[in-house]
């Protein structure tokens, strides 16, 4: 293949102008150019293999210098230059030989010849250009593409990074300020509050684009729950219920951790909440609803929590998850359904 497209394919290339050329100008003089002489055909035959070959050698040198030249990069200004100096070039081989071949044979350079010598190869060219230069195009695609989705990839890992981050400093400050005020009250439990905070920031360690069996999402929020108990006020009426066939299902981390938090927070009324988690055949449904004050207002929905937690749930559940945030009077109920995976 290598030697045909070497040395084979340049001489018909050069003879495809030829015949291309010689066939519409025979049709506009009436004239059949097989019954010339055929020493001037086999001299005109010589002359277009050896633009073939020259041509076809000529563009490849090109290519490789475009390539060195200039950044492979697929878009319509490159190949817009590519075209421009592969055209000049192959004007200029064509009229350095075409032309004079023209003007010393038969009736001498015509008007006609002119734009058959020059038009006609610059259509071969360009064909040319696009089936040489295709593989090399799809590769700068493809490598473009790459390119764009490890950006892309990388600017979403930044950004989820950055998002778990926010949750440390406001988790921290809670679980230290519970600690704190436990340790005048109560030394044991205090020790035992730091080994559970000791425990849940081990957790929070985790890579959140990798995925865990909700079986540890759960532990980790029944230890967080029995942490905000402590410094839970009596009044407190709490419902804890997760289905028992939720194991080893995968979900990624701390996501259900923004909805229990906030209950804890906003908490208040007749002080009921309820935190509950079941499976079907495609979601996950995680529930948390908490009482709260008459005049909450609209905060409860709109914090930043919450806000993290919807863009995370864009980030990494694109278009397969549901959540739902309903205030209604003294009442605040949010779910959240997320697809799994196995």
């Amino acid at each position: 293949m290598k030697f045909f497209r070497v040395y084979i394919f340049p001489a018909f290339y050069g003879l495809l102008i030829y015949f291309t050329i010689r066939l519409l100008h025979d049709i506009e003089i009436e004239s059949l150019f097989w019954k010339r002489d055929w020493g001037l055909n086999a001299f005109e035959m010589f002359c277009s293999i050896s633009v073939g070959y020259l041509g076809i050698y000529l563009f490849r040198w090109l290519f490789r210098y475009c390539d060195r030249r200039w950044p492979l990069q697929l878009n319509y200004w490159t190949v817009a230059r590519e075209l421009l100096i592969i055209s000049v070039a192959n004007q200029l081989v064509v009229n350095l030989v075409f032309t004079p071949m023209a003007a010393f044979t038969d009736d001498g350079l015509s008007w006609a010849d002119a734009i058959d010598i020059n038009v006609i190869p610059a259509l071969y060219a360009v064909i040319y250009y696009g089936i040489a230069r295709s593989s090399t195009w799809l590769k700068a695609y493809i490598d473009n593409k790459v390119l764009l989705e490890k950006v892309t990839n990388d600017h979403l890992e930044t950004e989820l990074k950055f998002l778990k981050a926010q949750y440390h400093p406001h988790f921290m400050f809670n679980a230290l300020n519970t600690i704190y005020f436990q340790m005048d009250e109560d030394i044991q439990g205090a020790k035992k509050s730091i080994e559970t905070f000791s425990e849940l920031l081990r957790y929070q360690l985790y890579d959140q684009q990798q995925q865990v069996p909700v079986i540890q999402e759960i532990g980790y929020l029944q230890s967080f729950i029995e942490l905000q108990k402590i410094r839970s006020t009596d009044k407190l009426i709490l419902k804890v219920d997760f289905d028992q066939h939720l194991n080893s299902q995968l979900v990624y981390p701390l996501l259900f951790l923004p909805l229990v938090e906030n209950a804890f927070k906003f908490i208040g009324g007749n002080y009921q909440l309820s935190v509950s988690a079941t499976i079907d055949d495609e979601y996950i449904i995680f529930n948390v609803k908490n009482a709260i004050p008459e005049n909450l207002g609209a905060a409860r929905t709109n914090g930043i929590g919450l806000e993290n937690l919807k863009r995370r749930l864009n980030l990494l559940y694109p278009g397969k998850h549901v959540l739902s945030l309903i205030q209604d009077h003294d009442q605040f109920m949010a779910t959240l359904k997320l697809t799994y995976a196995q």
